[in-house]
Parts: C-alpha cells; sequence; structure tokens
C-alpha cells in the first residue's frame, strides 16, 4: 500500500484560504457588532415610543374626564385598543392609584392587579423598565394621571421584548444576506486575483519560491559571463559579478540608466537598441565584448535581458593565429618559388653550367639574409624582429614592399614587464595589415615601419609609425577610423573594422596614443606612442616626471 505526502500548497492558495478567512471573520465580527447595535437600539427605541404613547394617553382631556367616572372601563377600554393598534403597541393598561386595571388586551385580566412597579409613578414620575407580566417580558414605560396635582390614575404602555427580537431578528436576517453576498464577492475577487498571483508564480508554492531564489542568486554569482537586465526605461535592474567586471562598472548601479554608466557610445548603443543584437563584437577600455540582447515583452516591453562574453583573449589569439596563417601561406609561397630555384640549380649544374649555378644560388642566399640582417639590425626585440620578417615575406607574396626605416632601433630588453610582447603583436600587426591592404595595387606598393625610442632617461617612450602608398585617410575619418565597424573595404565573412579599434584599445591601456595623418609620398601614417613605465607607475597626471599622454579621442 502507497502513501502520498501530499504537496504543500502553492503561495497563491495559501493567500486565498488566509484572505477568505479574514474576510469571513470580518463580516461575522460586523454581523456580530450590528446584531448587538441594533438590538439596543430597538430596546431603546421601543422605551422612547412606550413612553411617548403613555404620555399621551395619560394626557388626553377624555381619559382625565373618563378617570372621574363610576366606569371608567367602559369608555377607557375601546380607546386604548384603539390607540394600541394605531401606534403598534403591545398593550396600554390604564389603572387607578392602586393599581387595579380599567384596561387590558385581555378582557379577563380587567379588574386584576397591574404586575409592574408603580411607585415612581404615583411620585408623578415617568419611567420605564423591562419587567414580565401577564403578556411575558416586556419594556413598558408607567406613567401618572394628573388633575391638577392630584393623581387620579395610571397608564402603562408596553412592547413585548419578543415582538423586538423579532424585529432585530428581520434586520439581522438582511444583514446576513448582506454579508453573505459580501463574502461572496470578496471570495470571488480573492480568487481572480490569486488565480492570476498563482499564473505568476506557476503555481510554486512559498519553499518552492525561496528554493528558486536561492538557486537564482547561486547562479548569478557562479556565471563567469556577464549578464544585464535593463527595465523598460533602460535602467539597470539586475546586474551580476561577472557583467559588473567586464563593463569595468563599480558601487550599486541598479537603477541607473544605462546612458550614465560611461560605456563607449557604440556600446551604449548596442544596449539601448530596441531590436535584438546577436553576437554582436564590441570593445570597452581593456575588453573585447560579444554581447547579446533580447527584449523582454508580454504585450508591452518591459526590458532587455543583455548577455556578455568576454573574447579578449581569443580575439588576440586569433589575430596571432592569422598572422601565423599568412606568414604559413607566405613560407608555403615562398617553398614553390624556393623549389623552382632549387630545379633552376640542378638544371643548371646537368648542363655543365656549375659556375653560373654557384652564383645563382648565392645571389639568392644574399638576397635573404640581407633581408635578415636589415631587419635585426633595426630591431633586435625578437618578438617584433620575427613579426616584421613573417610580415615582410607576407606583403611580398602580396606584391608590396615592406621596408624598415634606417632610424628604426629597438634593442633587446629594453621593453618593461608591462608592455608585453602580445601588446606589441596586435598593435604593430594590424597596423602593417591595414596599410599592406590599402598599398596593394598602388603604383609602387610599399610599407614603410619605424620603430624607436625617444624621450629623456627618465621618460622613454616607444615610438611604432606604420605608413603606406594607398589612398590615405580622409580628414573627415581620422577620429571614425578608430571606431570599431569601420572600414573602407567591402565586409568579409569575420567583418571588418575591428583592427584599428584593438590597436587603439592597446594603445590606450598602456597610456599611449594613436594617431593618423598624411604621409610624406601619399597615403597615411599612423603613429603609436607608449610610455616605457615600470609596472609600479602610476597613470595619474604626472609619474616620476612623466606626463601621462593625451592622444587620438577617449576610450575606444
Amino acid at each position: 500500500m502507497r502513501f502520498s505526502v501530499p504537496r504543500p500548497r502553492s503561495l497563491a492558495a495559501q493567500l486565498f484560504a488566509m484572505q477568505a478567512v479574514l474576510i469571513a471573520v470580518v463580516v461575522a465580527g460586523c454581523a456580530l457588532f450590528t446584531y448587538v447595535s441594533d438590538r439596543s437600539q430597538a430596546e431603546e427605541a421601543a422605551k422612547r415610543q412606550a413612553r411617548a404613547v403613555a404620555r399621551s394617553v395619560a394626557d388626553s382631556p377624555s381619559v382625565l374626564a373618563a378617570a372621574r367616572t363610576s366606569d371608567p372601563t367602559g369608555a377607557l377600554q375601546p380607546y386604548a385598543l384603539k390607540v394600541m393598534r394605531d401606534t403598534e403597541v403591545d398593550f396600554i393598561t390604564i389603572m387607578n392609584p392602586q393599581g387595579i386595571r380599567w384596561t387590558h388586551p385581555d378582557p379577563d385580566q380587567i379588574g386584576q392587579t397591574f404586575q409592574g412597579h408603580t411607585e415612581r409613578a404615583l411620585k408623578g414620575q415617568t419611567f420605564t423598565e423591562t419587567y414580565t407580566g401577564t403578556l411575558g417580558p416586556s419594556v413598558r414605560a408607567v406613567t401618572p394621571i394628573q388633575d391638577g396635582t392630584k393623581i387620579v390614575g395610571l397608564v402603562s404602555a408596553g412592547i413585548r421584548v419578543e415582538a423586538i427580537t423579532e424585529r432585530v431578528q428581520s434586520q439581522v436576517t438582511a444583514l446576513v444576506g448582506v454579508a453573505a453576498g459580501a463574502l461572496a464577492l470578496g471570495a470571488v475577487g480573492t480568487y481572480v486575483v490569486n488565480a492570476r498571483l498563482r499564473r505568476h508564480t506557476h503555481g510554486m508554492n512559498a519553499a518552492e519560491l525561496s528554493r528558486m531564489h536561492d538557486y537564482h542568486q547561486a547562479a548569478l554569482h557562479a556565471v563567469r559571463e556577464g549578464l544585464l537586465m535593463l527595465d523598460g526605461q533602460y535602467r539597470v535592474a539586475l546586474i551580476n559579478d561577472g557583467g559588473r567586471e567586464l563593463l569595468g562598472v563599480e558601487g550599486d548601479v541598479v537603477g541607473r540608466s544605462v546612458a550614465e554608466l560611461k560605456l563607449p557610445a557604440p556600446l551604449t548603443g548596442a544596449l539601448l537598441a530596441s531590436e535584438p543584437r546577436v553576437d554582436e563584437v564590441h570593445l570597452t577600455a581593456s575588453r573585447v565584448l560579444v554581447i547579446n540582447t533580447s527584449p523582454v515583452s508580454g504585450g508591452e516591453r518591459r526590458g532587455t535581458v543583455v548577455t556578455l562574453r568576454d573574447v579578449t583573449e581569443l580575439q588576440s589569439l586569433m589575430g596571432e593565429l592569422d598572422s601565423e596563417r599568412g606568414f604559413t601561406q607566405a613560407l608555403r609561397s615562398q617553398a614553390h618559388e624556393a623549389a623552382n630555384r632549387l630545379h633552376t640549380v640542378v638544371s643548371l649544374i646537368e648542363l655543365g653550367r656549375a659556375e653560373e649555378a654557384v652564383e645563382f644560388a648565392t645571389a639568392e642566399l644574399e638576397l635573404a639574409q640581407a633581408l635578415t640582417d636589415q631587419v635585426v639590425a633595426a630591431v633586435s626585440e625578437p618578438v617584433l624582429a620575427a613579426l616584421l620578417l613573417g610580415k615582410t615575406a607576407q606583403a611580398n607574396e602580396r606584391g608590396v614592399e615592406l621596408m624598415v626605416s634606417e632610424d628604426s632601433s629597438l634593442d633587446d630588453g629594453l621593453l618593461p614587464e608591462t608592455l608585453p610582447a602580445r601588446d606589441l603583436v596586435t598593435i604593430l600587426g594590424n597596423l602593417i595589415d591595414n596599410a599592406v591592404d590599402a598599398a596593394q595595387g598602388s603604383v609602387r606598393a610599399r610599407v614603410t615601419v619605424a620603430a624607436y625610442t625617444q624621450g629623456t632617461e627618465d621618460c622613454p617612450e616607444l615610438m611604432l609609425r606604420v605608413s603606406d602608398t594607398g589612398p590615405g585617410v580622409d580628414p573627415e575619418h581620422t577620429e571614425a577610423v578608430f571606431q570599431r565597424g569601420f572600414s573602407t573595404k567591402p565586409a568579409g565573412p569575420g567583418g571588418r573594422g575591428l583592427g584599428l579599434a584593438l590597436v587603439r584599445q592597446a594603445a590606450l591601456r598602456h597610456d599611449g596614443t594613436l594617431s593618423v595623418t598624411a604621409a610624406d609620398g601619399g597615403g597615411a601614417e599612423f603613429e603609436v606612442r607608449l610610455p616605457l613605465r615600470e609596472s609600479g607607475a602610476v597613470a595619474a597626471g604626472v609619474t616620476s616626471g612623466c606626463p601621462v599622454s593625451e592622444g587620438s579621442g577617449g576610450p575606444a
């Protein structure tokens, strides 16, 4: 035999039961209060009515005249019955000062002694009391009939307590009906409200909602990806730890508008957009982010859910991979050329022209060695030297001559630990790639690279300059060219317009500058200045006597 443990009632059901009980208690309390109040008011009304009727009868001249006769009953009994019917009282008893009845609703009681108190009436007072007489418990008034100062009789008018109770019961019956209607209406309203609440809570009880809240909080802090929720007015409704770190915001930002977070303009525009964004790449001062936005709607716009992923490392690795892929393709092409030259040497030897074969092979080796010696002599820093050699071979394959300027001079070990080789590869590699793209197809296509240090011993800085023979940059676009997504070339499968934005991001990350001007021989010239400060330096306007550079634009 299986026993099933009853599932706890949902929060909506508990609220419905609580509100139904509350309404029932309130209605019952109101009904009880009204019953007690109405009964008290009914008794007071009965006393006033009995007093008024008794005084009216006692003040009647015909009653005074009949009291003086030898047979008061004959004149007063019909009069008392008529007044009793007209005033809706249960009895009117007229008696002599000794309490002997002259009138009574029951003729058999005429001549009998009045049952009740008459002492105060015999003193000339009118009073009321509740007393049990021949008709049962009644509320009655007793008043004297006066002939001048002499009391010649007494009048008592009363209403049975049973009749008062019947009046109150009729009112209570109506009250109960109204209370039942109010209870039913309240129950229906409570059911409708709680049915809606049940839909919003998906039928979960309080324990389940509490558990879901705990899971929700734990998930927000555990997820490394950024999560940002905006309300209908684009104010921050929720942000997790990952979102704060990726966006670089601090303090309590909940309730603040996205425009107040001081994010880059393109990123702010994407967050404020009404349409969804899918895997859109954006740059902050130090990160490359992929954002996805999805509006939350339920008949009207309620907000936006934004997810953020950090692809800074991935983007850097992809840039390096692209460089390696280009270098590999250049090596493959050079290997093909080397095979052709080797076949030429072999053919010369087979033709018995050994001297020409040696001369041809030596010339090729001298050319390759001269290129290597030129690069290494100018830039002995190994990472940059390897990058320049690879880019030189890659540019030659595309019909572009890549030259290292004569004023280049960068010794090994000069770069501090705060300037990692990966950032240099990002900066110089993207500048050379853009320059080769621009110069390709131009007359005497050439890209010139300069890398050297300048400044004082206390404030050295690294200068990286790349110029090309391409069409140059329109002066109107000197700032827009550094924005993510800007490009004068057709977009490829992976999109364009990210290279220069990454260059400026890396430059600004090291308090450097990036600028573009027109080259002397036509084309564009990009210049990057990077201060060579040690890891303990603090960029706060002036550090160790070195002013912080102010360069192109603001944060990327």
